[in-house]
């Protein structure tokens, strides 16, 4: 994935689960400028209270596990990035106040 410099392009992907349990991004590529705050909306519909996950995967590497919630642990903080887990709305949308060019990558909601 080829960025100019001073630009951060994030790909989104979701994935979902079984038994009805879906995830829901409504942004499919975003480019922002260095420093830039990031919101990336995740929704989901589940029975009960189910686990959410952030993963990465930068270029040439493997899919990597950003953040996990659940009801017991419901906010996930790592690498800058922050996602809390919010029964009542349904979400689980990740945040970065300030990205960088290296937090380029594909990003998926599951």
């Amino acid at each position: 994935m080829n960025a100019s410099p001073g630009l951060v392009t994030m790909i989104l992907l979701m994935l979902g689960g079984t038994s009805g349990d879906s995830v829901t991004q409504t942004e499919d590529q975003i480019t922002l400028s260095e420093g830039a705050f990031l919101t990336v909306n995740c929704t989901y519909t589940a029975t009960g209270y189910p686990s959410l996950f952030w993963y990465i995967q930068r270029p040439g590497e493997g899919l990597q596990l950003l953040l996990k919630a659940a009801k017991d642990n419901n906010k996930g903080t790592k690498e800058g990035f922050e996602a809390t887990y919010n029964q009542k709305t349904s979400s689980f949308h990740l945040g970065k106040a300030s990205v960088r060019q290296s937090d380029s990558a594909v990003y998926y909601c599951a």
